[in-house]
């Protein structure tokens, strides 16, 4: 009963919630599945120093939920789910600890497939992978991920522009890129490749002016990217993005951008609604890594999960034109769009 309040404010309709703890190894974890009906729950684990494990347990319902409607939305044949481990990557990891890890993934049965997230890497799967075959995106398999996440965002982008600006071109266009890690950086090479107009932004300076250097764009603070005036803003960083704080910094047509998260409540995208920004749900336009990830279950191919990823900028229109027809936001069309699949598997 001890967390039953956390249930309460997140929902029910959670099909499994499991925790997990090999004393050997300090290994503490939690893997929540939020739906089968479509295929097995496929999620990345994280591994984050959380400060409580009620703090740890409330991220992986959000992000299982998350991934449901992300495969769903992509039209996907797999379910949504997500591991977290308990821990500080950069100090509590250790190979047995990895394999502890897939121990406990592999008594599930396949009912749940782990891939890399925050805080773990291609080479822990690897090792995760030595206690389980439930597990994609390893060095034998799809590898990183990452590179297919920013061309789905980057094709994404052209069907925000079309909406936005009445023509899909990204030429001449500026686009704010806050957050220049592996997806970050590589969305803002495309960008700039397509004649984008590019700032970017890192909490590590050092790193934005390398890349800033190599692709002819503008750098800014990290901390003041998001009230540059431009046509879209892209975060590719850690969400929450939109908040009660950030709300009135925007200037900007359109947000779009590989974060997962970035709305802290759903009001929030009724706020952006209001003052005339295009909001692209995060969990449709970022959905090439799931993509990519995904198609290995089938004998990975490098070029078909490209051009599934492709496929995002067709899902967004589809999103905008339920959101224009129903009169709600692009993030509530998408809700309905992911919930009504997986209530038409479960039937």
């Amino acid at each position: 009963m001890r967390f039953v309040g956390v249930f309460e404010r997140l929902g029910d309709g959670y099909e499994q919630v499991v925790f997990g703890h090999d004393p050997p190894t300090g290994l503490r974890t939690i893997i929540a599945i939020y739906s089968t009906a479509r295929g097995p729950a496929l999620g990345g684990t994280r591994m984050w120093a959380y400060a409580t494990e009620e703090d740890a347990l409330i991220d992986a319902l959000r992000l299982s939920k998350a991934m449901a409607y992300k495969a769903a939305a992509a039209d996907l044949r797999l379910g949504g789910g997500k591991g977290v481990i308990i821990g500080d990557s950069s100090t509590g990891k250790t190979p047995d600890l990895l394999r502890a890890y897939g121990r406990q993934v592999d008594r599930l049965g396949g009912t749940y497939i782990t891939t890399a997230d925050v805080g773990t890497t291609v080479d822990d799967l690897d090792v995760i992978a030595e206690t389980t075959s439930h597990v994609t995106g390893t060095s034998r398999g799809s590898g990183d991920p990452s590179p297919n996440t920013a061309h789905g965002v980057f094709h994404g982008m052209h069907a925000v522009a079309e909406i936005a600006f009445g023509e899909p071109s990204l030429e001449g266009r500026h686009v704010v890129v806050s957050g220049v890690g592996k997806v970050g950086g590589a969305l803002a090479r495309k960008l700039a490749a397509a004649r984008a107009h590019v700032t970017v932004a890192d909490i590590r300076r050092d790193a934005a002016k390398a890349l800033a250097s190599e692709i002819g764009a503008d750098v800014v603070d990290a901390s003041e990217a998001f009230a540059v005036p431009c046509d879209i803003q892209a975060p590719c960083a850690l969400g929450p993005v939109v908040t009660d704080e950030t709300l009135g910094s925007f200037k900007c047509r359109a947000i779009a951008g590989a974060a997962n998260n970035q709305l802290a409540t759903p009001e929030h995208g009724r706020a952006l609604a209001s003052i005339g920004i295009i909001y692209a749900p995060d969990y449709v336009i970022n959905a090439g890594g799931l993509i990519n990830v995904e198609d290995e279950l089938h004998g990975y191919d490098a070029e078909r999960a490209r051009r599934k990823a492709e496929a995002i900028a067709g899902t967004l229109r589809t999103v905008f034109e339920i959101a224009r027809a129903q009169g709600i936001t692009p993030s509530e069309a998408a809700d309905r769009l992911a919930e009504e699949r997986i209530r038409g598997a479960r039937r």
